[in-house]
C-alpha cells in the first residue's frame, strides 16, 4: 500500500497573475481530494517571481474551505521568519476550523534571500544572533502553545489546556495560542540536512527530507532519524514519507516537454541566472541555454520522474520500498501550453489522474471518505 501527498509551491507562469495561480492550484487540491490523495501541502518562499506561496497559513485556509476530507498542512513555514506564538495562533485557528486535517510542517531555511529574510525579520534582525539558532527552542515551544506535544486525541478540559508559562519580574505569565483547544495539528520537521533529522529524533516527531530540492543526504539522514528516535506521548515510532519531483503524461517525450519550464526555472537558480515567471512549454523549448544550464537540466531530469504513467509509478513504488516509506509526496512540475487558461494547469491535475488508476488504494481513501458520516473527517 503506498499512499499519495501532493507539495505545491504554487508556481506563477508568463503572464499569470498571483490570484491566478492560486485557483489554479486550487483546481489541483480538489483533483488530489477526489481521487483519494492523502494530504496537501503549500511552501514557504518569498521574493520569488515564479513561486506564490508567501503565506501558507493563508492558503491552507482557503483551501480547506474548499475541501473536506483531504488534509492541509505546510511543507513548511519557515519558522526564524517568524514569532512562535504567531505560528501557534494560526494553526490553532486553522486546526478549530478544520479539525483533524491540518499538518504544521516547520523548517529552520529562510526561504529567501538574505535582504528579504532581514525584512521578514525586522528586528529580531538587527542583533548579532542568528534567529535559526533559537530554532530547537521555538519548534518546542510552538508545540507547548499547541498541544502538539502531548496526547490529544480526547481532547482538552479544563486546567488541561496547552500552553506556555513565562516568568516575567518574578511573576508567572501564561500565553495560550487559543482559548479552548479540542484537538492539534500534527506537527512535522522538515529539512534538507542531518540537523532536523537529528532534533526530530529527539523530539519524538514525524520528519521529512527535501528530497525534491535535488540535494545529497537522504540515506545518512533517515539513518540517523530512525536511529535515534526517542518515543514521545503522540509518537511512538518513527514516521517519514518520501518527496518527489514528477511529470507525467501518455508519452515520456510530452513528459519531458511539461517538466521543461521548472528544469530550467531550477537550472538558474542553481547556477545564478536571472529569475522570472516560470516559461511555457513553448517558451522553454524556444530557450537558448547555456552550457551550465543545459548540464543542470540533463542532471535534475535525471533524477525527477518523468515519464509515462506506468513508468513513473513503477519508480514511486521502488523508491518507496528502497526507503522504507508508505507514503510518497509528489511535486507535480509540469508547466502549461501558450492556449491554457490563466487561471488553471491542466497538465498538472491530468498527472494525478494519470498516476490514480497505477494506484489502485487510493480508491480505499475515497471510498472510506464517502462512508463516513455526514460531518465526519477521514
Amino acid at each position: 500500500m503506498t499512499r499519495l501527498s501532493v507539495l505545491d509551491l504554487i508556481p506563477v507562469r508568463s503572464r499569470q497573475s498571483s490570484g491566478d495561480a492560486i485557483a489554479a492550484s486550487l483546481e489541483l487540491v480538489r483533483t488530489a481530494e477526489r481521487l483519494g490523495f492523502t494530504r496537501y501541502w503549500v511552501a514557504e518562499h518569498h521574493n520569488m517571481p515564479a513561486v506564490a506561496s508567501t503565506s501558507p497559513s493563508t492558503l491552507i485556509a482557503h483551501f480547506a474551505a474548499q475541501t473536506s476530507r483531504i488534509r492541509l498542512g505546510s511543507g513548511g513555514v519557515m519558522l526564524p521568519n517568524h514569532a512562535p506564538l504567531s505560528i501557534a495562533e494560526q494553526f490553532a485557528l486553522l486546526e478549530a476550523m478544520h479539525p483533524g486535517r491540518i499538518d504544521l510542517g516547520l523548517g529552520r531555511a529562510p526561504g529567501s534571500d538574505p535582504v528579504t529574510s532581514y525584512m521578514l525579520r525586522g528586528q529580531r534582525s538587527t542583533t548579532d544572533s542568528d534567529p535559526a539558532a533559537t530554532f530547537p527552542t521555538d519548534v518546542e515551544t510552538v508545540a507547548a502553545l499547541l498541544g502538539s506535544d502531548r496526547g490529544v486525541g480526547d481532547g482538552f478540559g479544563g486546567d488541561e489546556q496547552p500552553g506556555v508559562g513565562l516568568n516575567i519580574r518574578g511573576r508567572s505569565y501564561e500565553l495560550k495560542a487559543t482559548p479552548v483547544v479540542a484537538s492539534a495539528p500534527e506537527m512535522w520537521l522538515l529539512g534538507s540536512s542531518n540537523f532536523s533529522a537529528t532534533l526530530a529524533a529527539s523530539l519524538g516527531m514525524p520528519f521529512v527530507f527535501a528530497n525534491h530540492f535535488g540535494q545529497p543526504g537522504l540515506d545518512e539522514a533517515l539513518a540517523l532519524y530512525r536511529e535515534r528516535f526517542q518515543p514521545s506521548l503522540t509518537l511512538e515510532a518513527p514516521k517519514t514519507f518520501l518527496t518527489l519531483n514528477t511529470s507525467v503524461a501518455p508519452t515520456a517525450s510530452e513528459a519531458y516537454a511539461q517538466a521543461l519550464p521548472q528544469l530550467i526555472t531550477m537550472a538558474r537558480l542553481r547556477t545564478g541566472g536571472a529569475l522570472a515567471a516560470q516559461l511555457t512549454i513553448e517558451e522553454a523549448q524556444a530557450t537558448a541555454l547555456s552550457p551550465m544550464e543545459e548540464q543542470s537540466v540533463q542532471e535534475q531530469a535525471q533524477r525527477w520522474l518523468v515519464g509515462t504513467p506506468d513508468e513513473v509509478a513503477a519508480r514511486i513504488r521502488s523508491a518507496a520500498s528502497r526507503y522504507g516509506v508508505d507514503e510518497v509526496m509528489l511535486s507535480p512540475v509540469a508547466g502549461v501550453r501558450d492556449a491554457d487558461p490563466l487561471d488553471r494547469t491542466p497538465a498538472r491535475s491530468r498527472a494525478l489522474e494519470l498516476l490514480a488508476p497505477e494506484f489502485p488504494e487510493l480508491a480505499v481513501e475515497v471510498g472510506a471518505a464517502a462512508a463516513a458520516p455526514t460531518g465526519a473527517a477521514a
